[in-house]
């Protein structure tokens, strides 16, 4: 089944509850935690996360553009995280490894996230462990960029690895997602979809989920 997970990062941030109520009709909530390192731009951190967890039952899906994530783990599980997404590119090997047992003692599900320019065979060493692979189709840090063609061969590649090692994982997809290249993403093994300003530029989000799970 496809799931489909607003950003709040297209949302109004000074009507941030009521934008998040406007979405209740999704799957999952996506909170994108931007540190100005990492990628160019600052977004949200623990006490947003945790003040969204205080006014929706929403699955929140928290995806990680920070350095060295480790380091916050324990933290944004606590704020009430469902899931949490580290980019692969973000810390060695031995720091992803860390990062992902601490999900497991902390009871959130485990993700990785890959950037454009990173070979999907970076997943296997952590792939039989994972919940989800999240493939991103633009560079991240900022909302609203054009989806790139060249990453639907990327998650071809990467739904054949999870149907070969781990076929309970699911596999997400960020970046320029709408009703075109939703089609698109699903055809080539996605199946949860991350959409901000498809979702929240539409006049209707309710029925603009509706359309890109159609």
């Amino acid at each position: 089944m496809i799931k489909i997970a607003p950003s709040i990062l297209s949302a109004d941030f000074a009507n941030l509850e009521r934008d998040i109520r406007r979405v209740s009709s999704a799957d999952w909530l996506h909170i994108d935690v931007m540190d100005g390192c990492f990628v160019p731009n600052l977004t949200v951190g623990v006490p947003v996360v945790k003040s969204i967890h205080q006014c929706t039952d929403m699955f929140l899906d928290v995806h990680l553009m920070i350095e060295k994530p480790v380091r916050y783990i324990e933290a944004f599980a606590k704020a009430g995280a469902s899931l949490l997404s580290v980019h692969l590119e973000a810390d060695g090997p031995g720091g992803i490894a860390q990062a992902l047992r601490l999900m497991d003692g902390c009871g959130v599900r485990k993700a990785v996230a890959l950037r454009p320019i990173t070979s999907p065979k970076a997943i296997l060493p952590y792939l039989e462990q994972l919940d989800m692979v999240l493939v991103m189709t633009v560079e991240p840090g900022f909302g609203g960029q054009s989806f790139m063609t060249s990453q639907l061969d990327t998650i071809c590649e990467v739904r054949s690895l999870i149907r070969q090692y781990n076929p309970a994982c699911r596999l997400e997809v960020d970046g320029g997602i709408n009703r075109d290249t939703a089609r698109r993403v699903i055809s080539a093994g996605a199946d949860v979809l991350v959409a901000g300003s498809a979702v929240y530029g539409a006049a209707d989000p309710a029925m603009a989920i509706s359309a890109l799970r159609g």
